[in-house]
């Protein structure tokens, strides 16, 4: 049975789930885990949403080299494949037990012999990580102790292995970051263009149709911007989209962007023409230059700064470019699109 001083860092783990800085919490998890279990060393690993690759969130008491080891070694041996089988986590000392019967147990394997002993470790458990039934990361954890991890210990870990893989899960708060309703669609694209689709939410329809939207999200991750709003068409409709920056962690690249999008309608009564004269207008674009570049008249332009003007109640084109870029009524194009962005 758990001891007070288990339960209670057991509890401090699962409350560091709500932590947004997860690379420090990831850290201070292993360090409570230190408390309650007996080890030596311990490392948390997530998985690449992308490529799949084992990538140290967190390590306490390992080389660099038996990191690694774990990382990109481990698994490709069966004893990966027989912890991912398992609800309880395996170890070491429990290794006859848990093994399959055909297989080699872990003690006689090369990774063992190869990267556990002559480290000093003598005991050691993994359990596989899983957080909305996606498998997302693994946990190890060592010591120099024969026979440290029997059944009370491993059932503890186990106990805890749910709020290790919410710290381990690259995209576990990517939505809550920018304040998501569990309606939108949202995806993250990587700056080589890969796109990370988020548990639950639909892939953005900008990021399925063809467009130029790809042209204007690679200019916008060219910037040094936090955030920028546009209204853009696609699914048949028009779709208010956000693009955020989303902060670097351990499974995705710094230059990682949040596509985040939701039907509307175009505010206003805004007409398209009318919507992508505001935003040149926006630009400073005298009607002269809105016209040479739309190839409309200058008197048709005039018309459009007209009609937009009554149906958005602004007295001035000054004043509904304003309106313009601060609720991102905009649709803007690549060429024009660091004078929209937030910083």
């Amino acid at each position: 049975m758990p001891s007070h001083h288990q339960i209670a860092a057991a509890a401090r783990i699962g409350m560091l789930t709500r932590e947004r800085d997860t690379t420090s919490a990831s850290a201070q998890a292993l360090r409570e885990l230190a408390r309650a279990l007996p080890l030596d060393a311990a490392t948390l690993l997530t998985i690449d949403p992308l490529t799949g690759s084992h990538v140290q969130v967190a390590s306490i008491g390992y080389t660099a080299a038996a990191s690694q080891a774990l990382a990109g070694e481990f698994v490709a041996t069966p004893w990966y494949r027989n912890v991912v089988r398992l609800e309880l986590p395996p170890s070491i000392s429990e290794d006859a037990e848990d093994a399959d019967d055909a297989g080699p147990r872990f003690r006689h394997g090369w990774f063992y012999a190869e990267r556990v002993r002559p480290a000093g470790f003598r005991d050691g458990v993994t359990g596989a990580l899983r957080h909305r039934g996606r498998l997302v990361g693994l946990v190890h954890l060592s010591t120099e102790r024969a026979d440290a991890y029997d059944t009370d210990a491993r059932r503890l870990l186990a106990s805890v292995m749910p709020a290790l893989a919410a710290l381990a899960d690259p995209l576990a708060h990517a939505g809550d970051l920018h304040g998501l309703t569990t309606e939108d669609a949202a995806s993250l694209v990587t700056g080589d263009g890969g796109v990370i689709d988020l548990p639950g939410r639909d892939r953005p329809r900008v990021l399925r149709e063809e467009g130029g939207f790809q042209a204007l999200l690679d200019a916008f991750a060219g910037t040094s911007g936090r955030r920028l709003r546009l209204l853009w068409p696609a699914g048949g409709g028009w779709q208010r989209v956000v693009l955020h920056r989303h902060p670097a962690g351990p499974g995705l690249a710094a230059d990682a962007v949040l596509v985040h999008e939701t039907p509307t309608e175009l505010p206003y009564g805004l007409s398209p023409r009318e919507l992508e004269v505001l935003t040149r207008a926006a630009t400073g674009q005298t009607n002269q230059a809105i016209a040479q570049a739309l190839f409309l008249s200058p008197r048709t332009v005039h018309s459009h700064v007209e009609h937009l003007l009554r149906k958005t109640g602004c007295a001035s084109r000054a004043q509904a470019t304003a309106l313009a870029v601060r609720d991102g009524l905009l649709r803007p194009d690549p060429d024009h699109l660091t004078r929209f962005v937030e910083r």
